[in-house]
């Protein structure tokens, strides 16, 4: 008897109507990763990894937390175990992750990039870890052809606003023809909380722009002189990573006491905190009107959660968590004070706690103003719901109350460059949805329509919306 093979072509698609929605219409759709955390230097080397431990779980807090919770010593996880031991600790960990994503991401990513169909656990990984390392030193395993691969037309990495973006230049000088282009993420700006870091990045920028900051005027121009100089690159997105939508109401006055309390070396706390965060972010969501960019508001994590381990491995290395701060009424407060200022622009709003998707989707529909399709957008399940429960969640409130068909669709939000499957795994959840309302009589069987706007969320939508192509030309 032959054994069932675990992702077939069917996977996730529970209808005829399901199936036909995604192999003829999302599947061949090219994709167009908007928001990641990819390094552009290695786009820029077109590297070629050694070792599928360093591509695979090198800097993947996903993978870190489940395997520690899974008893895992941090020795095998981010200490100085050899390669072969880590990647033999999470070979002992995957079959305990059913129904968690990680479960389908790594077949995935096994059936996608290197054409195995086993499952991974202690039994097969010293025949998967010898295969994939036999593979990667090929050159159509390089970073460039790993993106090829999954038919990528356009990305943007996340880069801060003191970045040379050195790399991004060599690839558009190369014969890469992927449109790589950067990402404007300024929330240092706002950490007037941590004077030390606050203060370093301050000083980066008087040596980048050549003048002195002694006012929140000054601090404000050096910004606008970088947010020039991203613009120049081909940037058309910014974005910030936030608990809340910083919205209070401020005085030159007191932003000028916070910018210069903070430059002496005592933080900012309470509510001087909140207004020179309220300041900054009204200044360069301002900003972000006048270049007519898309900015991205990722809403409500709880980050650096451990002292112990913050000290020890620093931020993003998995002990972040949804927060459960209050976010409906700064948010409107923020957009409303954008929208009477005629500087509100295309904005895409991701809330990590679930609770928070139909509020969410409800208040995009009050700025929406009709010159764009979609100007505000929900967008799509994020961190720790881009899971299939979280993706349905999110596609069902945004249909229910907004837009479906306006939707820009998925993003990787990664740092590794197998994670594409994931655009996979959300078009198939999409059209699953869809191809239960057609099954069930709720959609009418007109694949014409249905199958058009599946192939507008999984690529058109982003094109538009973003113009990452004009913004390549014009470079």
């Amino acid at each position: 008897m032959t054994k069932k093979i675990f992702i077939d072509d069917n996977f996730l698609l529970e209808s005829k109507a399901a199936q036909k929605l995604y192999h003829e219409y999302a599947e061949p759709m090219p994709i167009i990763d908007y928001h990641c955390h990819l390094p552009v230097s290695d786009i820029a080397a077109d590297r070629i990894f050694e070792n599928i431990t360093h591509v695979w779980l090198g800097g993947d807090h996903y993978k870190w937390r489940a395997m520690r919770t899974c008893g895992i010593n941090e020795k095998y996880i981010t200490g100085d175990a050899s390669n072969e031991e880590k990647f033999k600790a999470w070979a002992t960990v995957v079959p305990k992750l059913i129904r968690n994503p990680l479960y389908h991401w790594t077949h995935l990513e096994l059936k996608r990039i290197f054409g195995i169909d086993e499952l991974l656990n202690p039994s097969s990984a010293m025949d998967i870890y010898r295969q994939c390392n036999e593979l990667l030193p090929r050159s159509e395993f390089s970073v460039q052809s790993i993106l090829k691969k999954f038919k990528m037309d356009a990305l943007c990495t996340t880069n801060y606003p003191t970045e040379t973006l050195e790399h991004h230049n060599k690839i558009r000088n190369s014969k890469c023809d992927i449109i790589v282009l950067p990402c404007f993420r300024p929330d240092v700006a706002l950490d007037a909380h941590l004077p030390q870091k606050f203060n370093n990045f301050v000083d980066s920028l008087e040596d980048l722009t050549g003048h002195s900051i002694n006012s929140f005027d000054d601090f404000m121009e050096s910004l606008w002189q970088r947010h020039q100089f991203f613009h120049k690159s081909g940037c058309r997105i910014s974005d910030y990573g936030i608990e809340t939508a910083y919205s209070e109401d401020w005085t030159l006055g007191e932003v000028n006491s916070g910018l210069a309390q903070v430059r002496s070396g005592l933080p900012l706390e309470g509510e001087a905190l909140s207004k020179f965060r309220s300041a900054v972010l009204y200044e360069l969501l301002s900003m972000d009107y006048k270049q007519g960019w898309v900015q991205q508001l990722h809403l409500g994590a709880m980050r650096n959660n451990n002292t112990r381990m913050m000290s020890i491995l620093g931020p993003d290395s998995g002990y972040d968590s949804i927060g459960d701060f209050e976010q409906g009424r700064s948010l409107v407060r923020l957009l409303d004070k954008l929208d009477q200022s005629g500087h509100l622009g295309k904005t895409i709003i991701y809330c990590l706690n679930p609770r928070d998707n139909e509020l969410i989707a409800s208040i995009i529909g009050c700025f929406q103003d009709g010159s764009v399709p979609g100007k505000i957008q929900m967008g799509s399940a994020w961190w720790f719901n881009d899971h299939k429960d979280g993706m349905t969640k999110q596609i069902e409130a945004l249909s229910a109350i907004g837009v479906l068909s306006t939707f820009v669709g998925m993003l990787t939000d990664s740092r590794s460059f197998l994670s594409y499957p994931r655009h996979e795994y959300f078009r198939r959840i999409l059209c699953n949805i869809l191809g239960k309302g057609i099954e069930s009589g709720e959609l009418p069987e007109d694949y014409q329509l249905i199958g058009g706007i599946v192939q507008d969320i999984c690529y058109f939508n982003a094109k538009n919306y973003f113009q990452l192509h004009e913004a390549h030309n014009s470079i």
